[in-house]
């Protein structure tokens, strides 16, 4: 079993330790929480405000001046759980004067620490900002403690060596100074409104003459405005006059030009029916008969056109027909040639050498024919040989050789044909 505790909002309660030896802690602050026996433990630590006292004494400033400085800083514990967590563990089971102890020797050091900065004049005269500083600069180390710096001022600032008396002294000689120059300043200020006074009751008569002088000068030009106005009216009057009679004249020209516009648009009028009477005119003397012609031709160029067409036609089935009959005879005269050489071909088969023998026989005429045709155009052949014989013996070696040639050519031999073989075998 365990126990209820409860505690007030100015009190944290701490309760540690559980079962199977949990490290679970919890804290409370103006509420309760349970306790196990013999396995839970109960510890409270203060959240009221502490009150602590600093005293710097015969700390140098920066210009060597020995000052003795009493400061009252208000600080608590802050309630924030992890703020709280950190003060428990630093400050649990400690009494209150503990804590101020801490705490007042951090502050102390960071004062001689800023005293060491400054000089007796930004401290003795700037007593805020001074204890602003301290504040700013010890609530990061006091917060590391889970402490908060509520406030900080500087209670009092003392010398033992009459540095501060001096000041107050100067600062005498100075309000003294200032009363002199206060007074001297007063003297010559009513010495200057005296003149000023006189300048201004001067400035008053010299104002009343020029009111005086203004009034003359108004009168004059009032009496000049008068008349110009009657002036102006007058000639107001005549110009109005003339305006109204060019306003009649402008009525006048403006009913003429109506006159005008409606003759014209009569005009116009006229004009489009003209137009369209010479149109309808046109249409019926020229449109009407072009387009009849013009219908006339169109079908006269389709006959024209059809006649053209059924000709063509006509042609090509001639050119047709023709060609059918050409192919025809051409097929005939082919399939007759066909023949006549198949006949010739069995027939050379079948005599064998003697058709081949024929048929050279014929060409031979031919042949001579092509090699001679050269010389046809020749008019006189001259033979260059002084012996008779010669020639006939060069026209008989060319009987000799043409057997070969031919053989050569065709592969027939010619030196078998006895006639040939005489003629030959003689000029051998």
């Amino acid at each position: 079993m365990g126990n209820c505790h409860t505690v007030g909002p100015n009190e944290a309660l701490v309760v540690s330790g559980g079962c199977c030896g949990s490290d679970y802690k919890q804290y409370v602050f103006g509420g309760w929480a349970w306790a196990w026996w013999c396995i839970s433990d109960t510890q409270r630590l203060s959240l009221e405000v502490m009150t602590i006292l600093c005293r710097c004494e015969n700390i140098e400033t920066s210009e060597g001046v020995p000052l003795f400085v009493t400061g009252v800083a208000q600080v608590k514990i802050m309630t924030e759980k992890e703020l709280l967590a950190v003060a428990c563990e630093q400050f649990l089971g400690k009494n209150v004067q503990d804590i101020k102890n801490v705490v007042l020797q951090t502050l102390e050091g960071h004062l001689r620490s800023i005293l060491g900065t400054l000089t007796v004049e930004q401290i003795y005269q700037d007593r805020d900002q001074f204890a602003k500083l301290v504040r700013e600069v010890a609530a990061p180390d006091v917060g590391r403690m889970g402490i908060e710096i509520l406030s900080f001022t500087i209670k009092d600032v003392y010398d033992k060596v009459d540095y501060l008396s001096s000041l107050g002294k100067t600062q005498t000689a100075v309000v003294q100074r200032d009363a002199d120059i206060g007074v001297a300043e007063a003297e010559r200020d009513a010495g200057i409104r005296e003149a000023e006074c006189k300048k201004e009751m001067l400035d008053v008569k010299f104002m009343a003459d020029t009111k005086i002088a203004d009034s003359k000068r108004a009168f004059e030009l009032q009496k000049s405005a008068f008349s110009e106005e009657v002036n102006i009216k007058t000639a107001e009057a005549q110009l109005a006059y003339e305006l109204q009679g060019a306003r009649e004249q402008q009525k006048i020209r403006q009913e003429e030009i109506e006159i005008e516009v409606v003759q014209r648009k009569k005009q116009i009028a006229v004009e489009a029916q003209e137009i369209l009477r010479t149109d309808k005119e046109l249409i019926a003397t020229v449109r009407r008969p072009a387009e009849a012609e013009a219908h006339r031709i169109q079908q006269i160029a389709e006959g024209e056109k059809v006649k053209q067409v059924l000709l063509a036609q006509a042609e090509a089935e001639k050119i047709r027909r023709i060609g059918e009959a050409e192919a025809a005879v051409i097929e005939a005269r082919g399939k007759a040639e066909a023949e006549r050489m198949k006949l010739k071909a069995e027939a050379y088969q079948k005599y064998g050498d003697a058709a081949k023998m024929a048929l050279v026989l014929e060409a031979l005429p031919q042949i001579a024919a092509k090699i001679s045709a050269p010389l046809s155009k020749v008019d006189e052949i001259v033979v260059l040989s002084g012996d008779n014989s010669k020639v006939t013996s060069e026209v008989n070696r060319l009987l000799a050789e043409l057997p070969a040639s031919v053989h050569a050519l065709t592969g027939v031999d010619l030196s078998k044909i006895p006639l040939v073989k005489k003629a030959t075998g003689a000029q051998v």
